[in-house]
Formats: structure tokens, sequence, C-alpha cells
């Protein structure tokens, strides 16, 4: 989502490393590139001219003009300010209540529906009882949409009448109470555009259900647009925060710099792709820091622990250094890998990751896997049985060709050999293992 912005930053920041002294000259000029960054990342006006001015006010103190490396003063003071405006810290949903009860709000096309059941997962992995509540009676198939994907998180929906909104929500309040659900999350309807009818049927929802959090959720390639109606929402309704969705988008990253210090409510989760698992808690100083390059590796170490099986990868990684992994070992890891999301989203995690082909990669990842699914188990197991018209044969399986069934099996005993010559003492790394 921030490339663009983070190469423009790194340029900057580039430009300004290793200079003996900072001058007024030289860091009004890197202030100046800052601005037209952020403005071209599509952050609100408003929001740029509050933080370069703060910025240029503590660049241009004493602290910075004397340090001895007033480059890293420079970009600090860059990352504390990009933390402040999008929050500070991260913001934990306030369930105060039992059962408490979650309102999401929001324009059609936000993502709102697939984003109450990636909340009622997250809530229901954490040990909640959640009850959906599909209240949006406008769009044509929401309700039916909202209950295949709680089947498929294994959610209970509540549909009422399908017809009166407020009577569904009501209802529903009603039936939690009696059923012992924790958490009540209510699917409320969205328009093309807000409107005065839209906004008096979720005021009746919102005195009707005294939510403990009211939550917009916002497309993050809608642009200013949506932190504009972020503010009418908020002015209406007081929202207690934001999920941001399609964050793993080609976005400029506008919204999520700018929504935050114009409402003065804090983004609380964000939608990381399509999947249903997709979703994570938001914090500025991660993002802050993948945005200036440095990496989100507690973010990658979080999702490790969560979705890799631990036992799993620690057998796969002792037949590596013992060299005895086989290309269907190879085909698990790879199907672990995948649980972590797209290469772009973890690279992204990675401090001063290189600069590569994502698509490239992604492709040749692909093409590896359908080369050794193509396989059988015995070849898998045992590569050195694959003669001429077995590869003609996994090649015309997987899609590609024999030069690349030959190029996969070239690399796989490369790294056996590396791996061979490890354990015996005779392959010296820069690091220990």
């Amino acid at each position: 989502m921030f490339e663009n912005l983070q190469e423009k930053l790194g340029k900057i920041f580039k430009s300004i490393t290793g200079q003996g002294r900072l001058t007024e000259k030289n860091i009004s000029e890197a202030v100046r590139q800052v601005k037209l960054s952020l403005l071209e990342a599509d952050v609100n006006f408003k929001v740029v001219k509050e933080f370069i001015d703060s910025v240029k006010e503590k660049a241009l103190g004493e602290e910075v003009l004397k340090s001895f490396t007033p480059d890293q003063q420079f970009i600090k003071i860059v990352r504390d300010e990009l933390i402040n405006i999008m929050g500070n810290s991260a913001v934990p949903l306030n369930l105060k209540h039992h059962p408490s009860v979650v309102m999401l709000v929001g324009l059609q096309g936000s993502g709102k529906t697939t984003t109450a059941a990636k909340l009622a997962n997250h809530l229901r992995r954490s040990g909640r009882n959640v009850l959906l509540v599909a209240a949006d009676t406008y769009r044509p198939a929401a309700i039916d949409q909202l209950e295949k994907l709680g089947r498929s998180i294994q959610v209970n929906v509540f549909v009422g009448d399908r017809k009166d909104p407020v009577k569904i929500v009501k209802e529903a309040l009603q039936h939690a109470k009696n059923s012992q659900y924790n958490v009540i999350i209510l699917d409320t309807a969205g328009r093309l555009h807000i409107d005065d009818e839209m906004m008096r049927e979720l005021e009746q929802v919102r005195e009707l259900s005294q939510p403990d959090e009211i939550l917009m959720v916002v497309d993050a390639m809608v642009g200013q647009d949506a932190v504009n109606s972020a503010a009418e929402f908020n002015r209406r309704l007081e929202l207690t925060g934001f999920i941001v969705t399609k964050m793993d988008g080609d976005a400029r990253g506008g919204v999520i710099l700018s929504i935050s210090h114009v409402t003065g409510k804090p983004v609380k989760f964000v939608g990381v792709g399509e999947k249903i698992d997709a979703f994570e808690q938001f914090h500025p100083d991660r993002v802050a820091a993948r945005i200036l390059g440095m990496g989100d590796v507690l973010t990658l170490i979080e999702k490790a622990e969560k979705e890799l099986d631990a036992q799993k990868m620690e057998k796969m990684g002792k037949k590596m250094l013992q060299a005895e992994f086989t290309l269907e070992d190879f085909q698990e890891q790879l199907k672990e890998m995948k649980k972590l999301g797209p290469l772009s989203s973890l690279m992204e995690m990675l401090p001063g990751a290189p600069k590569v082909d994502l698509q490239a990669s992604e492709q040749q990842l692909k093409r590896v896997e359908a080369i050794i699914n193509s396989m059988t188990p015995e070849e898998r197991r045992n590569p050195r049985v694959l003669n001429a018209s077995r590869k003609q044969r996994i090649a015309k399986g997987s899609g590609t060709t024999v030069q690349d069934v030959n190029k996969l099996l070239k690399s796989y005993e490369e790294m056996k050999e590396m791996m061979k010559r490890l354990k015996h003492g005779k392959l010296r790394l820069p690091f220990k293992i």
C-alpha cells in the first residue's frame, strides 16, 4: 500500500544521510519534499500542514542541528510525527457490557458485511461467543452473504423478518440476552452516499442498541472522499473508531494517514486481504516503521505464531539442517508459508528488504508449486527417478516447460549440497545457527 510514499521518503532521507551537519537550508528542502510526498499520497491538506509545521519546528531545534547524527534525528522526528497523526498507539475494543454491542456503519461498497464476519471471527478466536445481526435490508443479497460468511466461521446470524432493520435489531438484542452471547455485531445498511434517511435509521438503531462501539468501515481505495464521509458520520453518530479495509491494495495511503487526525477517533482494525482471517489490530508505530522502510517484524512474528504449525516447521527445519529434506517437505513448507499471505505483504514487513519484482517472484513460486503438485509421491520423495518422459508429463500437468522442471531440480540439488557442506562444517556462514 505504501510503496510510492516509502520510495519517495527513502530518497529524501538518502539525500541528507551522511552529511556532517544539517543546515536550515537543507532541512527546509527535505521538509518541502516530505510535504509534496504526503500530498501525492492523498493525505488530507490540513493534516499535512500540521505535520510539516511540527516536523520543521523540531528539526530546526538545536538538538538536531548540533547532533552527531543529524540525519537519524530528522528521520526519528518524521517517524514520531507519523505515529502521532495516526493516533499514537493501538486502541482495543471497549466491550464493557454483557452482551456488548458493536455497531458497524459505512457507505455501500466499503466491505462492511465481510468486515462484520472478519471481526466476528477475530473475537470468536479470542474466546467470545458472537452473534452476527443482519440489519442491512436494502442491499440485495446482503443478508444471504452474511449468513454464508457466518456458516464459514461457525458464528450464528440473526436475520429476523428480513424487512425492518430496527425490528430486527430489537429482536436480536433479546435473543442474544436469552442465549448468553458475549458480543453482538450489527451489520447495518450502507448507501452510495450519505442522506438524512440513512442517518435517521442509524440513529434509531444506536438509540435502541446503546452500542459499546460504533465503528465506521472505510475503504482505503476511496481516498479523501472517505475522510469527508467519516467526518459526517462522526458528527451524526459519535463514532468510537474506524476499520480500514483493503490495506493490501494499491491505495496511496492517504486515508490511514488522515482519518484519525481529522476526526479525533482511532483506527482500531485494518483488513489486509480477502481471506476471512486477513484482519489485524491497527498499530500506528508499526505502520510508521513500514512507511519508512524499517519493516514490521513484530506483526510478522505474530502472524507466524498464529498461522504456522510450530511442530511441523521445527521438524522441517531439522530435516533441512540434516540435508534429508525432500521435495515433499518443500511442498509442505510452501503450504505453510502461504498462510502468512502474499509475498508482497511479507516483504513489506522485513526491514531493509531488497527491491525485487514481487509479481515475478509470486509467479515463480506458483510455477514451483504447480511442478511439485504434478509429481507423484514417489517422485517428490526421490527426484532421482525422474527421467525424460516423467519430466515431460510433469511439465504438461503443471503448465510449464521441461526447462522449468530441470531448473527446480537443479536448485533443489544445490540446496541439498549446501546443507551437506554446512552439516560437515565445510561451509562458513557469517552467523551462528
